[in-house]
């Protein structure tokens, strides 16, 4: 079964907002859509959920008393859902108790309920470091300056059994410049023998082996400010998500423990950065948000650069009226109407698939 139709005969066309070449965005509860799937059939589920934070949001986060039970709700779903080697990649932002400058534990009771009710199994934590993030909170960091700005999040990566699948040589850092040094001259560097430490240093420390295993903390800036995406909203007037990651953290991920044809889904897309990425990483994606502003402005990301303006706004107005629309064959014509006018005999064919008229279906 190839990717549209794996979609096709489980998600309700209803819900489809746009495909691409390797994916398709749904607007919808995930809940919902994530329920249709067949079960072990996702190899990663990578998303950043709405963080447990006192204030509320435009992107509508819940309470920190209720957040946990509510993010259960998702993960049983996704456990379900993924094959026996997936996994399930979630970031989470901290946040501190109402009132006061103590700590919220919500991200950590998120780890150990995951693990202890649902059946998860903790591969590893990572941690994110986001070096431009504008020091937070206010209260206790500007103004009162009790404490440091809160710029790391905590990144679990659960698993559904304990042997996921995963490649770390896909994820590979430069080497510094001492380690570059050292693989030029290993014999002027070092000598194999064991270290006081215990461990054994033995020749083959000195091989290239083409980068060297990156840490788990991921140091990340997340200071995008003239791509593609927020083009798109600027040149439609539509509000762009204001909690959006970096493609770097999706890619790391989605290299280490995917391969090309795997299905990664985001179940809280937002902007789908995850579903971006995953496109041009080939993989086979889906993208899952309840928010139809959301999911009409993502589909910017997919447009050629020099996409009109005129052109972004006919999309936007399409998606955002509720029409199901193949970027694919937008990207190869000016307008949509263009698109929607050749190739009748090509549109017949699709007519059983996609019987509203005027809707372009992968």
């Amino acid at each position: 079964m190839n990717h549209s139709e794996y979609w096709q005969t489980h998600l309700p066309k209803s819900r489809l907002a746009y495909t691409t070449e390797s994916g398709a965005a749904f607007c919808g509860d995930s809940r919902e859509l994530l329920a249709a799937l067949p079960d072990d059939s996702v190899n990663l589920v990578m998303t950043s959920p709405p963080f447990a934070l006192q204030r509320q949001k435009a992107y509508g986060n819940k309470e920190q008393h209720e957040y946990v039970d509510w993010l259960k709700a998702f993960g049983r779903l996704v456990q379900r859902k993924l094959t026996p080697d997936g996994s399930f990649v979630l970031d989470l932002g901290g946040a501190y108790q109402k009132g006061t400058p103590a700590r919220s534990l919500y991200n950590f009771r998120v780890l150990v309920e995951f693990c202890d009710d649902i059946g998860f199994f903790l591969a590893e934590d990572f941690y994110w470091f986001n070096p431009s993030k504008l020091p937070s909170p206010i209260e206790w960091v500007n103004k009162r300056k009790m404490r440091a700005k809160d710029s790391v999040n905590t990144v679990w990566w659960f698993s559904k059994t304990e042997w996921p699948k995963a490649n770390v040589s896909n994820v590979l850092t430069e080497y510094s410049d001492r380690m570059r040094k050292l693989l030029a001259d290993p014999d002027g560097f070092y000598k194999p023998k064991k270290r006081p430490s215990g461990h054994d240093i033995g020749r083959s420390f000195g091989t290239d082996n083409g980068g060297a295993i990156p840490p788990n903390l991921l140091e990340i800036p997340n200071s995008e400010s003239n791509g593609q995406y927020l083009s798109g909203c600027k040149a439609v007037g539509a509000t762009q998500h204001p909690a959006r990651f970096p493609a770097r953290l999706p890619q790391f991920f989605i290299r280490m423990l995917t391969e090309p044809g795997d299905l990664v889904v985001d179940i809280f897309a937002g902007s789908n950065t995850t579903g971006w990425v995953a496109e041009a990483e080939k993989r086979r994606w889906l993208a899952f948000d309840e928010s139809r502003d959301y999911v009409a402005a993502s589909a910017f990301r997919f447009l050629k650069k020099d996409t009109d303006a005129d052109a972004m706004r006919e999309l936007y107005r399409m998606l955002h009226g509720g029409d199901a629309v193949d970027l694919t064959r937008f990207r190869h014509f000016d307008t949509l109407l263009e698109a929607a006018t050749v190739d009748e005999t090509d549109r017949a064919s699709r007519a059983k698939s996609a019987p509203e008229h005027g809707k372009l279906f992968a």
